[in-house]
């Protein structure tokens, strides 16, 4: 069985998408290049890999047996490198770190402070969702990852090391700005919210908190990302919830303003989180540290909620 590494890459790709053009997209070839490799691979192996059920193409048992072989080889190719990596010292290394975005607000400052003290490290830094993240994270495709708690019943590695306080947010004119706190939840029930998609931590993290004291909210419009939300409370259309990492500016610019609800804010916590078992590089894992040590704290700016 003849069998090239670059066809086992490609195949992986298509096998985790199931899509020619997503996986094209990804490896940043052409679509026919895609599928020539593919069909060279079946072709070595002597069986289908793929087949097509009306618009969409499915793993055959014979995909499914390669694509588990394909990623267990996949990682140990990369782990191959880390270790050839760890060999060189921190100077020559290389972190994968992807985070969450609401977390973009402090992680550049981080990565920031810590290049400086280790100048010659590489960086690739992804902002992304709470699900890519987990997705990241199962692929075994990048090395570290700053989240809201991960999922329980997953394989993975998850410390706190910095609290993340969500809060509501108000237009500055807003009717309940200034109203003597802590403002009920009763109160706030009544009015139309901003909130993020389904799958986002803090939504997650804020549907657990209502429904534990009995509130429902009007959700008047769903959000992909923070700024979104900001902007929308900012244009009148509703309250919103967001973590106090990201209000720096808007804040200080008075463009919104933090309210003093009773039991807010509610108080999270950012993760670093890897696969468990994961053989750290030693740039990865001198991150990880820096990042529990009390030295990282300082450069996520946290504005004080109002006074309750």
């Amino acid at each position: 069985m003849h069998v090239t590494l670059r066809q086992l890459r490609v195949f992986e790709h298509v096998a985790r998408t199931l899509s020619y053009t997503r996986a094209a997209e990804q490896l940043h070839l052409s679509q026919p290049a895609v599928s020539m490799q593919v069909r060279q691979l079946e072709e070595a192996l002597g069986l289908p890999l793929f087949e097509k059920l009306g618009k969409r193409i499915h793993l055959t048992e014979a995909g499914r047996e390669m694509a588990h072989y394909s990623q267990a080889i996949s990682q140990q190719l990369r782990e191959a490198e880390e270790v050839i990596t760890a060999l060189k010292g921190l100077r020559r290394g290389r972190l994968r770190i992807s985070v969450a975005t609401t977390a973009n607000s402090f992680a550049t400052r981080l990565l920031a402070a810590f290049s400086r003290a280790h100048e010659g490290a590489g960086f690739s830094l992804d902002v992304t969702n709470r699900k890519s993240l987990l997705d990241q994270l199962a692929a075994n495709e990048t090395d570290l990852v700053i989240m809201g708690k991960p999922p329980e019943g997953l394989d993975l590695e998850a410390t706190a090391f910095m609290e993340n306080p969500l809060v509501i947010v108000a237009p500055p004119d807003h009717l309940l700005i200034g109203e003597a706190g802590p403002i009920p939840l009763s109160r706030i029930q009544r009015e139309t919210f901003v909130v993020r998609e389904l799958a986002s931590g803090t939504r997650i993290a804020m549907e657990r908190f209502f429904q534990q004291r009995g509130i429902h909210l009007q959700a008047g419009m769903e959000m992909t990302s923070n700024e979104a939300i900001k902007q929308a409370v900012e244009a009148g259309l509703g309250l919103g919830i967001v973590s106090i990492h990201t209000l720096e500016l808007e804040l200080e610019t008075r463009r919104l303003a933090i309210l003093g609800v009773e039991g807010f804010p509610i108080l999270r916590h950012w993760y670093v989180v890897h696969c468990k078992g994961k053989r750290l590089s030693p740039v990865a894992e001198a991150f990880r540290q820096f990042l529990l040590g009390p030295e990282a704290r300082g450069f996520a700016q946290l504005p004080a909620p109002p006074p309750i």
